[in-house]
């Protein structure tokens, strides 16, 4: 019998179909034990296939209706309006998604950054977007919201998946100071941290970001680095040296 799968819901996104979904119910084994869909990771490739077309499954789209980008911590946005490749667009190097097209599941990957799902029911569009601290800083919020509304949007609703938490996030002086430069009423997303470094809040950024934008933002309060039975974390993999992670998925369609 095929495991079944754990897909995290947001009342924000309803009526659209959408999932954050954890690691739960795949096909990996060893370090990326269960729903490893990252092709760019050292898994079986075999196993990651098995585990996307179970996504597209549950996302009620066939496995070649899944689109997903190869993701580069950039501010470029994909605008899904014709013919879908979905090999071709595997390869293309952008951190967001956006359509008005129905019968297609558009998703991102992630181990800590922000997966963020956006949805104008009203208007039928969507979006997804890979949202990491260099990609908010550099705008990938901005340009999703931009393209959304070029194709009619105008009350966006948006969600930030599990990501990586304040409590779990230590950083340095340094990288607080790029925040700062930018705009010294960051420091709102810093505390001192039980080491005397920072901790740093990437949800509260996102969520901040996004109601500057004039979206309705949350976040859904999971944390990927604290619960390793639910999540996989690049920054838990590292602090075990661990060889490798695997990569959550979280889509959404019309």
């Amino acid at each position: 019998m095929q495991p079944t799968l754990e897909i995290l819901t947001h009342p924000a996104l309803a009526p659209v179909r959408h999932g954050f979904f954890t690691r739960k119910g795949g096909a990996s084994s060893g370090l990326f034990s269960g729903l490893n869909c990252g092709r760019g990771s050292s898994d079986q490739q075999d196993a990651v296939a098995v585990n996307r077309s179970r996504v597209a499954d549950a996302m009620g789209v066939a496995a070649g209706r899944l689109a997903t980008v190869h993701q580069v911590h950039s501010d470029v946005v994909v605008t899904l309006d014709g013919d879908l490749d979905v090999a071709a667009l595997a390869e293309t190097r952008a951190d967001a998604l956006v359509t008005a097209r129905p019968g297609i599941a558009i998703a991102v990957l992630s181990a800590d950054c922000q997966p963020v799902l956006f949805a104008d029911p009203e208007a039928g569009v969507i979006g997804a977007a890979h949202a990491g601290w260099k990609g908010t800083l550099g705008g990938i919020l901005d340009a999703t919201v931009a393209a959304m509304r070029a194709l009619g949007a105008t009350r966006i609703r948006a969600v930030v998946g599990p990501s990586i938490s304040q409590r779990a996030y230590e950083v340095g002086e340094d990288f607080m100071d790029r925040f700062l430069v930018e705009d010294p009423e960051s420091s709102r997303f810093f505390s001192g941290g039980p080491n005397g470094r920072p901790m740093f809040d990437l949800p509260a950024l996102g969520v901040a970001r996004l109601r500057d934008l004039g979206v309705e933002a949350e976040w859904s309060g999971h944390c990927t680095y604290s619960d390793p039975e639910r999540f996989f974390s690049y920054r838990r993999s590292t602090h075990l040296h661990e060889a490798d992670y695997g990569r959550l998925i979280s889509a959404i369609s019309l």
